[in-house]
């Protein structure tokens, strides 16, 4: 099992590394259909990719380098779907905080995968 660990990190390096980080929603800055809601990391996307949503693969990148240290796999009740969320360089306060903020309420849900 542990090669196929291995592939599939190596998969999601080669992923990111070719394709351009969109941060449209920096650290600080609200979100906009829930203005009460502030991310604590920025968050943003992979350009030309796509995921369960239509819209690009969604990722946290964090203050620790461009290394891809985990996965958030989420389920959102309200939207009824599920993805992944790709965490970069994310150290490991940042790393707490958005599982937190997919898990703090009731309709969503996420596991991180470290790594």
């Amino acid at each position: 099992m542990d090669s196929y660990n291995e592939e599939f990190w190596n998969a999601l390096d080669e992923l990111v590394n070719k394709s351009t980080i969109v941060i449209d929603r920096p650290k600080g800055s609200a979100h906009p259909k829930f203005p009460d809601f502030i991310y604590c990391v920025d968050y943003g996307y992979l350009n030309n990719t796509a995921s369960m949503d239509g819209a690009g693969i969604d990722v946290w990148v964090g203050s620790d380098g461009k290394r891809i240290d985990a996965v958030i796999c989420i389920v959102d009740l309200l939207k009824r779907d599920s993805e992944i969320k790709i965490l970069i360089g994310c150290t490991e306060e940042e790393k707490k905080e958005v599982y937190r903020t997919h898990n703090e309420t009731s309709y969503m849900k996420g596991i991180m995968i470290r790594r």
